[in-house]
């Protein structure tokens, strides 16, 4: 019987190249974000792919998602929890408090949804256990500059995966946390252009293709139960994270 994983924020970026790799290696995906037609693209030719959108900061349709798709595979081994987003950049004293409140509510309180649906469908099904693995962020240890709500929310992730880790020892669910720097989605090749726009001549930033970052997330993810990738770091090989500038 083939593996199952559940991906939030499966329409485009990491968690498009996730999904279709995933698919490929004959997974059972299901396939969760907001916006139902761009959902479809990415399941087109596939039977083991499973639309479901639905908005991650929703309690009651991430729990009708999660229940869903596990009822429909059989169990649930595997929440890649993707889904999040990035606010216009600002010094704190100038960002919306709009944005903030936007971010926390995607970034945290919609993974923190996903995560516990997740954690509940793991812990009574039969047999017990699973993988939930967070998308964090190098962003959680060298934000950009004006990214306080994504850098503020990515850290916030790691406690959460922390205390996944310790809570899911007794029913057999493991959780990771992967940090992804500078990955080639739509969401990067945008920060690269103000990049390019506020620094004339400087070196263009330092990216990698997203389906590295997918494959990655697939090692995590095909691991035996006795194994984890606690915390793994996935990045452009020269961008400026390690050193001094």
């Amino acid at each position: 019987m083939s593996k199952s994983i559940l991906i939030t924020g499966a329409s485009s970026g990491i968690g498009r190249a996730a999904a279709e790799l995933f698919l490929a290696e004959g997974w059972q995906v299901g396939l969760t974000a907001r916006r139902a037609d761009r959902l479809e693209d990415v399941a087109a030719g596939h039977a083991n792919a499973h639309v479901l959108p639905a908005d991650v900061t929703d309690p009651a349709a991430v729990d009708h998602v999660m229940s869903r798709f596990a009822g429909t595979v059989g169990r649930l081994d595997v929440l890649f929890n993707n889904a999040g987003i990035f606010t216009p950049p600002g010094t704190i004293d100038e960002i919306p408090l709009e944005d903030w409140f936007a971010s926390v509510n995607v970034n945290l309180t919609g993974m923190y949804l996903a995560a516990r649906a997740a954690f509940r469908q793991m812990r009574n099904q039969a047999p017990q256990g699973g993988r939930i693995i967070n998308n964090g962020s190098i962003a959680a240890h060298v934000p950009r500059p004006h990214s306080a709500p994504y850098a503020a929310t990515k850290a916030a992730m790691t406690g959460l995966t922390k205390s996944l880790s310790l809570d899911g020892r007794p029913f057999d669910i493991a959780c990771g946390q992967i940090d992804i720097g500078n990955a080639r989605t739509p969401m990067v090749e945008d920060l690269s252009r103000r990049h390019a726009e506020a620094n004339p001549g400087a070196e263009p930033m330092q990216s990698f293709a997203v389906k590295d970052a997918a494959r990655s997330v697939l090692h995590m993810a095909d691991l035996p139960p006795e194994a984890n990738v606690q915390f793994m770091t996935v990045m452009a090989t020269k961008m400026p994270y390690i050193g001094r500038g």
